[in-house]
């Protein structure tokens, strides 16, 4: 695939969208009914199909039940 498509804007309802082709659904590793997050940087919009806020936050959570488990197992005892 080429590193870049043109998309189309267009009227589903009272939305817009845009149509993905297989390809570009392929490389993203995506399929219909994934969710795609649109991300905005200097260099423009950037989709993918994970939201790095929320991978942000679970890896902050994960480490802390790493650093805590011991105080975790305990809690679950009670």
């Amino acid at each position: 695939m080429s590193n870049h498509a043109a998309l189309k804007i267009r009227k589903i309802g009272n939305s817009y969208g845009l149509i993905l082709n297989r390809e570009l659904l392929d490389s993203l590793g995506v399929a219909e009914g994934d969710e795609l997050y649109a991300i905005q940087t200097p260099e423009g919009v950037q989709l993918t199909p994970y939201d790095p806020d929320f991978a942000a936050v679970m890896d902050s959570n994960r480490d802390y039940m790493r650093r805590h488990r011991n105080a975790l197992h305990e809690l679950s005892k009670r």
